[in-house]
């Protein structure tokens, strides 16, 4: 029986006479009992659907004539809501602006706010003022019935979030960064000069730029060094650079009128702060307040842009700015996030210029951040074959490093988590390095990313090779006796070859060495006192140069122990050495894996590798034993670091 044919059967024309349908019914074989039912259960879902509409009518009928108070009520809530609303615009500083999710939030509230106000007020007019009870009761149906509009905008809201989700637009995803394929020996300089070269992590330079303006007694009872450091480019040196922040309200209403007076810029090369005047005061400063609030006076000057990333840098000639990335989604309404320009403040008078990114001023460094540039390579080497491939399959699916919380080291000192990049100074420009790895989390990186935090220009590099957590855990563990901890390192090339440079830091966050480890054998590690000896002795090792002064007429890596108490004072003491023999301080039994001979400034090394990939070197002058050695023997040596002291060949088991 067909159930279309059973409702059909009712339908009658306009004389009364029943249709095709009543036809087709008598063409089918059915019970009557079934087809009365079906029809009396029509009617009567039609009948209590009338009788429903008539009780509200009857219930919730429009008075003749109103009484007025539906209006008072109405502009009652319009001024409160207005009240509130502005006073959220002007602490809150959302951006109005569609492609703003708190824009949305605001105006749900605002919804709600308007509706509930005006309810409450029309229920206060008809407690006191006599209104009928017919137009109480429609009104106030029809105030229940108006809070389904917000419901209704939080639902919009949640679809359009979930149209522009990874699932739907994997592709859209994908495109957003273009990330070139480069050739490394090519794009990074030979042996880059280390002013080039930006080592220093944001604790470090907070240590060196508090130590500074401790001394200056006018400056820090005012004020501190704000914590946002910004690595930036400054006449092709590697700079940090911090300005000053008010101590607290009432510091800032003592000085509003003179301003903010100066920055601190920390020398990431040679560990040297300086606390720098500014010819103005700068009045408009993140730490302020009210109109001088830096925040608040952008919002007020673009009230529609969605910005972010507000961090303090210079131009060439030390004149101070603040620079707002300004945001744009490409996705839906709210996803997609990728840089749309930059708006730059001067601080000193409160003027501002939006740029496009193609127009950003050259001496602008930060532009890209580079949390945003890790977030988009990530979507780029994800979702480039689809979205089902990056949830199952996985084929051909990398990432930048990343490690969870638990892996960080937790020692109170080191402020840099270990998911950090690091920076290289080239081309005018200021370039964020990060190491790219399968998604499949093994301790290998597959290649590596330089992106240019100005124009967002990205180069991915194929030089497979240890992560960077291996290449520090090498660090440490080449002056483990010391419990020194390594920073995040930079990649340089050192005559061709991929290298990872970094600081080493004690345990109250100074800097005491610095270390150089092959990206592709990081069991190869070079550690000393600046950055010059240490790529100098790195290059020895590689077999690719000779030392100059790093080391003394024996060949060996005397390293000052007092290098870094004070910041930059050993700066320049990287080339002195001491003739004191070496002490052992351990010993053990290895097997030699291999054996390199190198010369050094006329001296023969001889280099011993274990079958633990650990390393130990002697001159031959000091034992001509050294050259007697086979690989697959067994020594019992005592040693010093990596430095050998003495040995003895372990005899043979005779069968």
């Amino acid at each position: 029986m067909c159930a279309a044919n059973i409702l059909m059967a009712h339908d009658k024309d306009m004389f009364g006479r029943k249709t095709a349908g009543a036809k087709r019914y008598r063409n089918c074989e059915v019970d009557p009992e079934e087809f009365v039912n079906a029809g009396n259960q029509k009617q009567k879902k039609k009948t209590k659907r009338m009788k429903r509409n008539k009780r509200e009518k009857t219930m919730y009928h429009k008075p003749a004539q109103a009484s007025g108070w539906n209006g008072k009520s109405i502009l009652i809530a319009a001024i409160v809501t207005a009240v509130i609303l502005a006073l959220i615009y002007y602490f809150g500083l959302f951006a109005i602006n569609l492609h703003s999710q708190g824009f949305w939030g605001v105006i749900i509230l605002g919804c709600f706010l308007f509706f509930g106000v005006k309810s409450i007020a029309y229920w206060a007019f008809s407690m006191t003022k006599g209104i009928s009870a017919t137009e109480v009761e429609y009104q106030n149906h029809k105030n229940m019935k108006m809070f389904y509009v917000p419901f209704a905008i939080i639902g919009i809201v949640i679809v359009i979030s979930i149209a522009g989700a990874t699932i739907f637009n994997a592709g859209r995803y994908a495109s957003i960064m273009t990330v070139e394929e480069g050739v490394f020996e090519e794009d990074l300089a030979e042996t880059l000069s280390t002013d080039s070269i930006a080592l220093m992590d944001t604790y470090s330079a907070q240590m060196l730029g508090d130590r500074e303006i401790g001394s200056l007694s006018n400056v820090v009872s005012q004020y501190n060094v704000s914590d946002s450091y910004t690595q930036i480019d400054k006449n092709g040196a590697p700079l940090k650079v911090a300005a000053l922040d008010y101590a607290g309200f009432f510091k800032w209403i003592n000085n509003k009128s003179e301003g903010v007076p100066g920055y601190v810029t920390v020398s990431p090369v040679n560990m040297s702060a300086e606390y720098v005047t500014s010819e103005k005061g700068m009045i408009y400063v993140p730490s302020a307040y009210l109109a001088q609030d830096l925040y608040r006076h952008i919002r007020f000057g673009y009230p529609t842009a969605i910005f972010g990333n507000v961090h303090f840098e210079i131009d060439e000639e030390g004149n101070p700015y603040y620079i707002a990335t300004v945001y744009k989604k490409t996705i839906a309404l709210f996803n997609g996030q990728t840089v749309k320009g930059a708006i730059i403040v001067d601080p000193t008078d409160g003027s501002m210029e939006y740029y496009d990114v193609a127009d950003i001023p050259q001496w602008a460094d930060v532009i890209f951040p580079g949390d945003l540039l890790c977030t988009q390579y990530d979507w780029y080497g994800k979702l480039s074959n689809g979205f089902i491939n990056s949830v199952i399959g996985k084929k051909g699916c990398k990432q930048v490093t990343q490690y969870l919380g638990d892996e960080e080291s937790a020692s109170a000192y080191d402020a840099v988590p270990l998911n950090d990049y690091g920076y290289i100074v080239m081309g005018g420009d200021v370039w964020i390095y990060t190491g790219v790895t399968s998604v499949n989390g093994d301790s290998s990186n597959i290649g590596f990313l330089l992106a240019n935090e100005r124009t967002g220009e990205t180069h991915y590099y194929p030089v497979a090779g240890a992560d960077e957590k291996s290449a520090m855990a090498a660090a440490e563990g080449e002056v483990q006796e010391k419990g020194y901890q390594a920073s995040f390192p930079s990649l340089i090339n050192v005559d061709g070859q991929p290298t990872y440079i970094m600081v080493l830091k004690d345990a109250s966050g100074l800097v005491k060495l610095y270390a150089a480890v092959n990206v592709e054998q990081y069991n190869l590690v070079t550690t000393a006192t600046t950055q010059a000896e240490c790529i100098q002795k790195y290059r020895t090792l590689i077999g690719t140069g000779g030392l100059e002064d790093g080391t003394g007429s024996d060949g060996s890596q005397n390293i000052d122990q007092n290098a870094g108490q004070n910041g930059n004072q050993n700066a320049g003491q990287s080339g002195v050495s001491t003739q004191e023999p070496i002490v052992a301080t351990d010993s053990k039994t290895i097997t030699i894996s291999d054996i390199k001979y190198i010369d050094i400034d006329g001296n023969t090394y001889v280099y011993l590798i274990d079958g633990e990939q650990n390393i130990y070197r002697q001159k031959v002058a000091d034992n001509d034993a050294l050259l007697f050695l086979q690989v697959g023997e067994n020594l019992n040596i005592a040693y010093n670091g990596k430095e050998l002291v003495s040995f003895e060949v372990v005899p043979e088991v005779a069968d």
